[in-house]
């Protein structure tokens, strides 16, 4: 079963919730689907997440093997 976070990044995730995000990603990393609905740019996912470290690990296991679909407003 795929997993759907809508709305991401509304605003920045506290340690509980970064370390449950990591956990969460970790055991889905190349096994099932995740889907990331944000309104805030990629660019800006460190701030949001907050700890350098654990951003870092979480980008990396959202980013590097995403299909990404950035869409304007217009």
């Amino acid at each position: 079963m795929f997993l759907i976070l809508d709305d991401f990044g509304l605003q920045n995730l506290e340690i509980q919730s970064r370390l449950a995000l990591l956990e969460i990603l970790e055991d889905r990393h190349g096994i099932i689907s995740t889907v990331i609905v944000s309104q805030r740019p990629v660019s800006s996912w460190h701030e949001i997440i907050g700890d350098k470290i654990v951003a870092d690990v979480i980008c990396d296991r959202i980013i590097h093997t995403a299909y990404r679909l950035e869409m304007n407003s217009t």
